[in-house]
């Protein structure tokens, strides 16, 4: 029997590849909006982040969701965010981070 294909993503922090199951996924909607896509199949442009609230501080002070979502974002929106992201954390804050092994 042939294993299932595991789909990669690639962290816009850390650049670590991890399945799509152990990251959030960030959409710019066709309609412009930006905002956390818990299912992994909204319509739009997708990024991906680990689960840490380190990587998401470190993402919206280099603007990497930014560039990888084609799009200009302002305070606000990184605060929305920011608040969705807070209540999903939890479930992938478990997750190790390539990064953060090799720091320590």
């Amino acid at each position: 029997m042939k294993t299932k294909r595991i789909p990669l993503r690639k962290c816009v922090v850390c650049q670590k590849m991890l399945s799509k199951k152990e990251m959030i996924r960030v959409v710019r909607t066709p309609e412009g909006s930006v905002e956390l896509d818990s299912t992994g199949k909204k319509n739009g442009r997708g990024a991906y982040i680990c689960g840490k609230i380190e990587g998401f501080e470190k993402a919206q002070k280099s603007k990497s969701f930014d560039r990888a979502l084609k799009v200009s974002l302002s305070s606000q929106d990184y605060g929305s965010l920011k608040e969705q992201f807070l209540t999903v954390q939890a479930k992938y804050a478990s997750i190790e981070c390539e990064k953060e092994k090799h720091e320590s």
